[in-house]
């Protein structure tokens, strides 16, 4: 005696579990993405998905349901100014600002610095960002502390993170005074 109905159930039971694997992998690097946006915009809500651009960003969001506002964007360096290095390469940082072209945070997430504890990795390098104006020079020595001697990589960061800012400023945000 056959049962077609135990049969469709144990299908539809069995199709997930078998996708599960092939999902996993992407849902880890979004729950990991999104771990950093959150760092980098402490106050968002929410995010958007990586908008194309030009340039490229993510859109920070406060609020929920129907009354969501746009709070900022967060936005790699290496997607904005990838022409821009280190002593070794490029230093991949994810970058948030509000509105008022303030940054909400700094976060290195990849570099290949052969002395990086020394020069970009340590916390205190990239939060000394958190709350500076795009305005500010970004003058190695002035206004940012070279929290190193590795001065090429220092300030090669904090030019990525300047031009960067001021490039999703002149694209995303309204001068004071002035009609979009």
């Amino acid at each position: 005696m056959r049962h077609p109905g135990l049969v469709l159930i144990i299908v539809l039971l069995l199709i997930p579990a078998a996708l599960l694997p092939f999902s996993s992998p992407q849902s880890t690097a979004e729950s990991a993405l999104q771990g950093q946006l959150r760092r980098v915009f402490p106050s968002a809500t929410s995010f958007s998905s990586k908008q194309p651009g030009p340039p490229p960003h993510f859109i920070a969001y406060v609020g929920d349901g129907n009354s969501k506002t746009i709070a900022g964007y967060v936005f790699w360096t290496t997607d904005l100014e990838p022409l821009e290095r280190g002593y070794d390469g490029p230093i991949k940082m994810l970058v948030g600002m509000d509105m008022k072209g303030i940054l909400t945070g700094v976060l290195v997430v990849e570099h290949h610095e052969p002395y990086g504890n020394f020069s970009v990795e340590p916390p205190r390098f990239a939060a000394q960002f958190k709350g500076k104006d795009i305005r500010d020079p970004f003058k190695v020595g002035s206004d940012v502390d070279a929290v190193s001697s590795a001065t090429i990589s220092i300030t090669s960061a904090s030019r990525a993170i300047r031009n960067s800012a001021r490039r999703i400023a002149r694209a995303f945000l309204t001068p004071p005074g002035a009609a979009k």
